[in-house]
């Protein structure tokens, strides 16, 4: 009892400081949010496009074109300002692009190219809030617990996950897409509340980058120079750009391949997210990510997304789902902590941004890819191509690991180098 009492104990230990606690609820209540939108949102470009595989790789590419395009300006602004603030400014125009959506629905004036245009003017919004949203949680715990911060907010991002596609079905089926968009629109001001309600001089603030020019560029240089950094956001290139391409592939197996409706949609989606929440605590668990584990996780990420595409019937993919859900957040939360944890104070921001330009960024170049595969081949060949790939790079990154350590005898299970210690609050 003790064991497991300490288990929960070091598992949830940032919930224990308000400012995370704070930020960690009013994420929650907004990814529930945005999570009733993609899932109203796919349904609703199927509709209008008459169940077009290649729409959808569209829209999703759309809404993640500006993060390609601009994601690392994105980062710079996170260095440079003040991330609370900035951060509430995002919010508040998603809310207002989410409510635009919402109104055209429900009058039943919205067409295919209206929802690309919002999915576009909300890309570029996501291009400033990510870089700012990921490295601000290094604010909110002392270097210690950024792990573990890490991990929570990956759970909270799958509880989300799991909450958000069960409502939206069921308010898809009962009422229609339009409340869906509606209720994402109210929920991005649980964020802004938080931020608001946060005392300021228990920040673990970081004196601001100065403007100077070539800062992306700086960016980029550094991250190169650092193998750790390199060798993780290469590995995330691949997985972002074939893997991570569920709003195209999965309501597509969900109509498509299984002939279900919003309903089987949003089933598919919880118990992946009930995966994926399970393999967030275990990363929230860890001290600190290894080498090893980033690996392992990414192997078998691909693994079951393979072993998925190529269930018989509905009954026997769902455990499947689970499954590729938890190995596919083990690897982004180790991945995110790992990027986290090795990079300086100063370029946080900008690494994070680069992490969200391989991770939502290839988006505009794998969505369609696998949309297209999708559409001509089958929704189970659009899957399995992703799954593949991955396995193949985890299986090469292992390889590489191997012989690294090799050469210089490092334990491959290591824990990551942690790089500045010993931050402390900042004075508001």
């Amino acid at each position: 009892m003790n064991r497991v009492r300490g288990t929960a104990s070091r598992t949830f230990r940032s919930l224990q400081i308000r400012n995370y606690r704070i930020f960690f609820i009013g994420q929650l209540v907004s990814m529930s949010g945005s999570w009733m939108q993609i899932v109203a949102q796919g349904w609703l470009v199927l509709r209008l496009s008459h169940n077009s595989g290649s729409a959808l790789g569209l829209v999703t590419a759309l809404q993640f074109l500006p993060v390609l395009l601009i994601g690392a300006w994105g980062g710079v602004m996170a260095d440079r300002f003040d991330k609370r603030k900035l951060l509430m400014i995002t919010q508040a125009v998603m809310a207002v692009f989410a409510a635009i959506l919402g109104v055209l629905t429900v009058t039943h004036v919205v067409e295919l190219w209206m929802v690309y245009l919002l999915a576009l003017l909300t890309g570029f919004a996501t291009a400033f809030d990510n870089p700012a949203r990921q490295s601000f949680v290094s604010e909110l715990v002392a270097p210690s617990d950024l792990g573990n911060a890490v991990g929570l907010n990956s759970a909270m991002f799958n509880m989300a996950r799991i909450v958000g596609p069960a409502i939206g079905g069921v308010l898809i089926t009962l009422v229609d897409v339009g409340p869906c968009f509606l209720f994402n629109s109210v929920s991005f001001f649980a964020v802004i509340i938080s931020l608001m309600w946060m005392h300021g001089d228990e920040l673990y603030r970081q004196p601001p980058v100065v403007r100077a020019k070539r800062q992306v560029r700086e960016g980029l240089s550094y991250v190169w120079r650092t193998p750790e950094l390199r060798s993780t956001l290469l590995l995330m290139t691949v997985v972002g750009t074939l893997a991570m391409n569920f709003q195209v592939v999965v309501p597509l197996l969900a109509k498509v391949t299984f002939h279900g409706d919003a309903g089987t949609y949003g089933v598919i989606s919880s118990i992946m997210g009930v995966g994926s929440l399970i393999g967030a605590l275990v990363v929230a668990s860890r001290s600190k990510p290894t080498a090893l584990q980033l690996m392992v996780a990414c192997v078998g990420f691909g693994g079951f997304m393979v072993l998925t595409s190529a269930a018989p019937t509905l009954l026997l993919a769902l455990p499947l789902f689970a499954l590729t859900g938890f190995f596919s957040i083990s690897f982004i939360s180790t991945a995110n902590s790992t990027l986290q944890l090795v990079s300086t104070p100063s370029m946080r921001g900008r690494v994070m941004a680069l992490y969200t330009l391989v991770f939502l960024g290839s988006t505009p170049i794998g969505g369609p890819i696998i949309g297209y595969i999708s559409e001509e081949y089958g929704p189970r060949m659009g899957f399995a191509v992703g799954g593949a790939a991955t396995l193949i790079a985890g299986l090469f990154a292992g390889a590489v690991l191997l012989r690294s350590r090799r050469i210089d005898g490092r334990q491959v299970g290591a824990p990551v180098p942690a790089v500045d210690p010993s931050a402390e609050p900042a004075a508001a």
